[in-house]
This record gives structure tokens, sequence and C-alpha cells, in this order.
């Protein structure tokens, strides 16, 4: 008859101490059936689920892994379980995976309460948590700082979009950013990732810099605020907005570049897509004449974005067709995709406003990032409280994969 028993092992982590514990359990012909290990600040927590052949061994093998463990000074506790309980375990292994991604400057026990209580709230049980961001000094400046915890989660939610809004109004309330996406091999094999460029690259709309040289910033800048918001179709308020900058000296465009400033984490985040292999674009219904600045300074693979027609040194005001538009923005992500021999699936698609939408809901991973409320409400995911790079941890990558943390 065999017996199945849990193994816990805590104390002060120390070098050779697995293959110690392993080296007795082999010498008893023990069986593995599920092994986890982790470290906090030095201490060791080791579990470890194994079978004994024979129930008569049992006593044997676990009294020479105590003597082993006191003599590592570790403290060790065994649990035996049933035959039934172990195959309730296999059972639930098809369940479906999620993954919680808790983003925010800087991590406390009440976000970790909140979060972990809407997942049981959600009948979803907690099979992980790992630190993706690195190890922070206690007195770094708030918005220097970044804290990622991830929690592997095992279940289906019956109601994943009240799940959703409950996760974002926690979020709204604490500050922080919440994502709750499935856990899938997709999930790290993404490979095209496009942006939006105006307040998602850069801090700002450059429609509305252009304006303030012009003199009609004000007006403008409300037009520009209401298509954002989905107040305005954005083809129309492009149309009126241009017409406004009739007559502006193309000096200005170069001055007005010069003023640009990349959004936080963007150089960051390019460097690592880059290095992973990623294919990037600007899909941008802002002008060429700037995303090809940044197309340069980022190592951007493509960019599609509309024409600032010039003649005779002057801004005409009039439209060049096709306008960038939220429709154009998502048929051009499925034409790269194609183009690249990617599914959508594998593809991420960041931006602010409402004419991203369409892209950020057909892309595997969508983000709105820094964006409006409305905005924020329809994506798949949001990132609002941490840079441009914070998309890298939903990825599930870690800083010290090579993200400088």
């Amino acid at each position: 008859m065999r017996e199945i028993v849990l193994i816990n092992i805590t104390g002060q982590d120390r070098p050779g101490l697995t293959a110690a514990i392993t080296g007795v359990l082999a010498q008893g012909g023990v069986n593995i059936l599920d092994i986890g290990q982790a470290v906090i600040h030095d201490t060791l927590s080791f579990g470890i689920l194994v079978e004994i052949p024979r129930a008569e061994q049992a006593s044997v093998v676990l009294d020479e892994v105590l003597l082993l463990a006191t003599q590592l000074d570790q403290q060790v506790r065994f649990t035996r379980i049933c035959e039934a309980d172990y195959q309730l375990w296999v059972d639930g292994q098809g369940k479906p995976r999620h993954i919680v991604t808790l983003l925010t400057r800087q991590v406390t026990a009440e976000q970790l309460q909140r979060v972990s209580a809407i997942t049981a709230k959600y009948a979803l049980n907690i099979d992980h948590i790992d630190r993706l961001s690195g190890r922070l000094p206690l007195d770094l400046p708030a918005e220097q700082s970044k804290g990622c915890i991830e929690f592997s989660v095992r279940g289906e939610p019956a109601d994943p979009q009240a799940l959703r809004a409950e996760f974002l109004s926690v979020a709204q309330e604490l500050n922080v950013d919440i994502a709750f996406q499935q856990d899938s091999v997709l999930r790290r094999n993404r490979r095209l990732a496009v942006f939006d460029m105006d307040s998602t690259l850069i801090e700002a709309e450059v429609i509305d810099e252009l304006a303030k040289a012009a003199g009609v910033g004000e007006q403008v800048s409300a037009i520009t605020e209401r298509a954002m918001r989905g107040e305005l179709d954005f083809a129309a308020s492009f149309r009126e907005r241009l017409a406004l900058l009739k007559g502006l000296p193309e000096s200005v465009l170069a001055e007005v570049g010069a003023s640009l400033r990349l959004t936080e984490g963007a150089e960051k985040l390019f460097v690592e897509l880059k290095r992973l292999g990623y294919k990037t674009a600007i899909l941008s219904g802002g002008f060429s004449y700037f995303a090809e600045q940044l197309q340069a300074k980022l190592g951007i693979d493509y960019v599609y974005a509309n024409e600032l027609q010039i003649v005779d040194g002057l801004v005409t005001g009039v439209v060049v067709e096709p306008i960038v538009d939220a429709q154009r923005k998502a048929d051009l992500l499925r034409e790269l995709a194609a183009r690249e021999g990617l599914s959508l699936e594998q593809s991420i698609a960041v931006g602010d406003g409402a004419n991203d939408l369409p892209m950020l809901a057909i892309a595997g991973l969508g983000v709105a990032f820094r964006a409006k409320p409305l905005v924020k409400q329809s994506a798949k995911q949001a990132i609002s409280t941490l840079g441009l790079d914070g998309l890298l941890y939903l990825l599930g990558f870690r800083d010290r994969d090579g993200l400088g943390g």
C-alpha cells in the first residue's frame, strides 16, 4: 500500500539543500508528484509532494528527511494526503488559467488584499504569486518607483464582465492598474506591437501644439478633446482642425518636433521589444512628419500616419486621403499581421483615444495607455499608473529578464 505525503520545509536558504533532501528521497525509491520552491529575503519555502511506493517504508523515509532537515537547521512538516483528495487535485488541472497583474508605484498590503478578495469572490484559486518588478531602495522617490505583482489563478469566473468591472473600480480607487488575461502560450509569443503616437508615444497632441503656434490653440484643443473622448467622428474633426492650421509656416514644424517629449518608459520598451524580436509600428491619426522622427529615434519598423501637406513653405490645411482614422488603424493592424505571417492573437496594440478602440479590440493584447475613461472601460487592459515599459509586465517579463531593474 503506497502513501502520498506533502513535505514542507522552511528556513534559511542555503546551497545544496534541494539536492540533499531529494538525495534522501531517492534512496527510498520515492516518486515526485509535485514540487515548488520560493525564496523571499533569503528565507526558503520548499514544498514537495511525494509518493512512497510501500507504506512500511514511509516512516523510515520521513524520519531520515526529518533528521537531515534538523541537521540543516530547517523546519519540516509532513501532511499525509488521501488518494481521493489527490485525485481531485489531478482532476482540477484541466481548469482554465488566468493571469492577474497588479501595476503600481508602491505595492501595499491593501492592494494585495483587495485583488485577492475579488479573485476569491469569483471562485478563482490563486496558484502562484510572483514579483516581476526589481528590488527597490526604501527611499526611492515615488515617481521613480514601479511595482508589479503577478497572480496565476485557476478557474473560470461565471461573470467575466462583472469581474473586470470590479477590478477597474478598485484600480481607480487605489490609483493602480489591474490586468486580467487568459494564460496561454501566445502570451509570451506575441511578435507585433503597434502604437498610437500622440499622448501614447509622446506626451502631447501634436496638432494642439501646432494650433498654439498658429494662434488657434483653444479652438483646436477643444475639438481634439471631444474627438478623443469619442464625442466626435475622428475624420470630420480632423478635417476641421487641420483647416484651422492653414498658412502655418513650415519652420514651425521643426520647432514643435524638437520640443516633443517621449512618454515615460518608451525608450526602454522599444529596446526590449527589439531584443525580443518584435516588429513595431506607429499607426497614428497624427502626422507622418513627426512619426518619422520617432521612427528614427526608436528604431520602429513601420509608420502609417497622416500627411501634412505643405505648399510654398506653408501648411495648406487640406486633408491628404486616406485619413488614418479608427477603421484605418484596425485595417493596418490586420495587414501588418498578415505581412509578418502572424495571427492577430500574436499582436499588441496600444493607444489612448476613442479612435484607437477598433485596433485595441482585435489585437491579442489591447492596452489603453493613460486613456480617457471611455477608452479604459472599453479596452481589454489599461495602464495609467506606470510608463509604457509597464507593458512588458503584462507579457510576463521580469525586471531581471533585462528591463534594467
